[in-house]
């Protein structure tokens, strides 16, 4: 007799088991979620997607229900997965997902622009100290805008023939709390990026970290290849090498934390299993921002000292 089997539990089960909310299953469990666009994102894990009772990890490329979930997120067996999802283990019953029909993806067009850059400048070079000159060759090239009516950041990403195909935002807010997200129907594969003409590739979580690294290392910055991922999923890095086959060395610079180590030591293991080299740049701090603020700092303090006898 053909077909699967579920052990002590009937197809029904199992099938009910995949219902379970997984956003609220994240919550009780004291999981941080993080908004982007139509879905949820793992504070824990930037490139794992929940949505009802569907995920997907866009850097594996795999996905599923519920019950994978559980599995692979808490390293359960068949059997403890489905207690957990039932109840059996006494806990307060999950809520369910109805089935709704699959909605046809956005399409993806850019936030309106808003009529002058004021608020983006202040936020960007002030707040966040990034080098004027710097920001003002990105604009120009126009991969970073101030949208409206939020005054929004806009990091954009373009394809080969220069057309946007992915955007970031970034509140500008410099109180409360502030948000990031890729706006709905983008390209992960076509992220922030800046196109040098030599051999290396610098690859960043976010696009203002990005931006740090540049102001920080100001030399010759032009010539560089960089990428943001704007997560910790590899399809912006993977797209950057097949288009350029040039790009032979390849850093890695994402956050000075658990998930960027994380996720640096399976990105260098996908591009060794491609005979890629890749070396590891990490900030001395939480992420490049954090060291730009503090090396601009000590130049500060640096300048303002009176030597006397």
């Amino acid at each position: 007799m053909g077909g699967f089997f579920y052990g002590k539990y009937s197809k029904e089960q199992v099938e009910q088991a995949n219902r379970v909310d997984l956003e609220e299953l994240l919550r009780r469990s004291g999981e941080e979620l993080i908004r982007s666009g139509r879905e949820k994102r793992l504070a824990s894990d930037h490139s794992i997607t929940i949505r009802g009772n569907r995920w997907y990890d866009h850097a594996a490329g795999e996905g599923g229900f519920s019950l994978s979930f559980v599995r692979k997120h808490y390293g359960l067996s068949f059997g403890d997965a489905m207690r957990m999802l039932t109840g059996e283990n006494g806990q307060v019953p999950l809520p369910y997902i109805r089935d709704k029909p699959i909605e046809p993806g956005k399409e993806f067009v850019l936030p309106p622009a808003y009529s002058s850059m004021r608020r983006l400048y202040g936020y960007l070079t002030r707040a966040r100290q990034i080098d004027s000159d710097v920001l003002s060759e990105f604009v120009r090239r126009k991969l970073i805008y101030e949208d409206t009516p939020y005054h929004n950041a806009v990091f954009v990403g373009l394809d080969e023939m220069g057309v946007p195909r992915h955007a970031h935002k970034r509140s500008t807010i410099g109180m409360g709390k502030q948000f990031r997200l890729n706006v709905e129907g983008s390209n992960p594969a076509y992220s922030f990026h800046w196109n040098g003409n030599n051999g290396s590739l610098f690859v960043f979580e976010a696009p203002i970290d990005l931006l740090s690294y540049i102001s920080l290392y100001l030399e010759d910055w032009k010539k560089n290849s960089y990428v943001a991922l704007c997560g910790v999923g590899g399809q912006a890095m993977f797209k950057q090498l097949e288009l350029r086959p040039n790009l032979q060395e390849i850093f890695l610079c994402l956050d000075n934390d658990q998930a960027g180590q994380t996720a640096s030591e399976r990105l260098a293991e996908q591009l060794e299993k491609m005979g890629r080299a890749a070396y590891r740049l990490i900030p001395q701090n939480k992420d490049w921002n954090d060291d730009l603020k503090e090396e601009n700092l000590l130049q500060q303090e640096e300048g303002g000292m009176v030597f006397g006898f």
